[in-house]
């Protein structure tokens, strides 16, 4: 008798076992494929996702430089001749770089045609020139030109996130800036660099003078923090609650608080944090070490139940084993 014609009795009735069989393999297969298409869905959406952030956001690798002449005055620079440190510290370099302008665009004037003018370069480029004239005194008296990084609604501009045919006063930059702009571009003296202040700089006001360096050190020394205060002292927590703490009330306590930490939503540890740390005992705000700590009571209880899980897993005929050669309990763990 083959599958087709085989048959049960359900209930007092006669069931086709065979299509019974079928069906169920038919219902396998749906099920399989519904989940492959599940990871398939998911897969495009992360695509889709990450693909979206490449292409929006790739620009921010590359930034706009404005070649020009600087003229490092001395009656501006060190109109006293000390080249003392904090008079060169303390030198109004902005003038220099309108100066330049000035020289550029000869034309201009007014002063809210200057201001607009000025505005096209970042405001960072004073800072620029400061750093340059205090490692090398010697620039004071000379003229060099100089690669200053363009204010961001430029440099947005020259990337195409600005467009041009939108009406002035929809833009953030007037059509005399975008001409001006041009101009510099004609000239050639605006070139597009690779933003290595973007690795190098940390958070700013300016966004073409941002960059993740003290993001990704905050956030290094935050997981150092968290690791040298969690990993010790939950490993040795586990490895006594599993293999040396006696079967009471109260390590039954601690047990089932350890497991109802492990369960607290993230933003209750953050406003204890914030409660206890920062008001309390008064350490400093957006420190590594406030955020090292509320991490550590994080993840005390996550590393406390998988270290005893990891020493449960051991089979006990290792630590028989161990025991039958004369190992101490602590040399057994």
């Amino acid at each position: 008798m083959t599958e087709a014609t085989q048959s049960i009795s359900l209930g007092g009735r006669a069931v086709d076992a065979g299509a019974r069989l079928r069906r169920r393999h038919a219902a396998e297969r749906r099920f399989k494929l519904y989940g492959i298409a599940a990871i398939a869905m998911a897969l495009l959406v992360l695509v889709v996702l990450l693909g979206s952030i490449v292409s929006k956001g790739f620009s921010a690798f590359v930034q706009a430089h404005v070649d020009l002449e600087i003229d490092f005055d001395p009656e501006v620079i060190d109109p006293a001749g000390t080249r003392d440190r904090a008079a060169l510290s303390g030198a109004n370099y902005t003038a220099l770089v309108k100066q330049a302008l000035q020289r550029e665009f000869p034309d201009v004037s007014g002063r809210s045609a200057k201001r607009n003018l000025a505005a096209l370069v970042s405001s960072g480029a004073g800072f620029q020139l400061r750093r340059m004239v205090l490692d090398d005194p010697s620039l004071i008296g000379r003229s060099e030109v100089v690669s200053l990084p363009l204010a961001d609604d430029a440099d947005m501009l020259l990337k195409g996130y600005i467009d041009r045919d939108t009406a002035e006063s929809g833009r953030r930059l007037n059509d005399a800036q975008i001409g001006w702009l041009d101009t510099l571009v004609e000239r050639g003296q605006v070139e597009t660099v690779f933003n290595v202040d973007f690795f190098t700089k940390a958070d700013s006001r300016e966004p073409e003078l941002a960059g993740i360096w003290g993001a990704a050190m905050g956030s290094l020394l935050t997981m150092i923090v968290t690791l040298v205060l969690s990993f010790p002292l939950a490993v040795m927590t586990a490895v006594y609650l599993e293999e040396f703490a006696p079967k009471n009330r109260i390590v039954d306590l601690i047990e089932v608080n350890i497991n109802n930490l492990a369960a607290v939503p993230s933003i209750v540890f953050g406003l204890l944090g914030l409660a206890v740390f920062i008001n309390f005992f008064g350490l400093p705000r957006s420190a590594p070490l406030v955020g090292g700590m509320v991490l550590a009571l994080m993840t005390l209880p996550t590393i406390i139940i998988a270290s005893r899980a990891a020493l449960k897993a051991v089979p006990p005929s290792i630590r028989e084993g161990a025991l039958g050669v004369g190992a101490s309990p602590v040399q057994v763990v």
